[in-house]
């Protein structure tokens, strides 16, 4: 028989079968898969941006909580867990140029959007943006973890963490592996959104982890002529889904092309949204 293998801290693949190491779960106590972060670094407040569908915007909250906090005085960073579609790097105007090594070669170095907001993103590393990821799950999370252990973050007061969408590989990693301290459910305004923010928040209710609130992303339009609020996905059922669950509902942003305008020209730092203001302060209440 092959000899088991040892797990190191931090690398446990969930696997008890195949290893020999003398974990709390071997023990009937509770495995712990936290990450550290490398020596020297610190991070004081991770939050997560979460969905249980795609499509909603979860890359566009991340990007403008993290641009609202750090335009307040906060120093920001985010970690781009969307390996496999990652669009961080676009809405920030950055390359593939960007991330650095420390002198000794053993950490990254996050690139910095044009206000000092430290990024580390799959697609910062690629030699093409378009390259496209063809990992399995096992090596997605992996990556994540990396992200967090591997890289040179330094007095980082809050961290936004950009998740796929669901409840897969990558969101059960970030939930056991970093310290989250909350997560905030990004919705759009369509009836199946009761079903969505309900797996989401029976996950952290599973995992532990508290939520923040929700936000509601394309909400409406508002006509450039008049402006009357259009509802283009129909009415919202976001503030009843909070009262269901007992959620604050921190924003409800509204459809601009100008806003898009700025995201795929890469100065998402240049939008201004008052919408967003009560999400802000709700994270740097934390």
């Amino acid at each position: 028989m092959a000899e088991l293998e040892k797990q190191t801290p931090g690398s446990c693949n969930s696997n008890c079968s195949s290893c020999g190491s003398d974990c709390p779960s071997r023990n009937g106590g509770t495995p712990d898969f936290k990450a550290k972060l490398a020596e020297g670094c610190s991070v004081k407040k991770v939050i997560g941006i979460v969905s249980g569908k795609g499509g909603v915007g979860k890359s566009t909250v991340t990007s403008l909580l993290a641009s609202g906090t750090n335009k307040d005085g906060f120093k920001t960073a985010i970690l781009d867990a969307d390996i496999t579609g990652p669009s961080i790097p676009k809405a920030f105007g950055l390359s593939n140029d960007g991330v650095g090594m420390t002198i000794d070669g053993k950490l990254m170095i996050p690139d910095k959007s044009a206000n000092g907001i430290e990024i580390i993103s799959a697609n910062l590393l690629l030699e093409n943006e378009t390259d496209p990821i063809i990992w399995r799950g096992s090596l997605i999370a992996q990556a994540v973890k990396q992200f967090w252990s591997e890289v040179n973050w330094k007095d980082i007061e809050f961290m936004f963490v950009d998740m796929p969408p669901g409840t897969g590989d990558v969101p059960l990693t970030v939930f056991q592996s970093l310290p989250i301290d909350g997560i905030i459910i990004v919705t759009s305004p369509q009836e199946l959104v009761s079903m969505i923010v309900t797996k989401a928040v029976n996950m952290a209710a599973k995992m532990n982890v508290p939520i923040i609130g929700l936000i509601e992303n394309m909400s409406y339009l508002k006509c450039p002529h008049c402006g009357e609020e259009i509802h283009v996905f129909g009415e919202s059922h976001i503030d009843e889904v909070a009262a269901e669950h007992g959620l604050k509902v921190l924003a409800k942003l509204p459809m601009d092309p100008k806003n898009s305008a700025y995201m795929d020209a890469g100065a998402v730092e240049a939008i201004d949204l008052p919408e967003m203001k009560e999400a802000i302060k709700a994270i740097e209440s934390l």
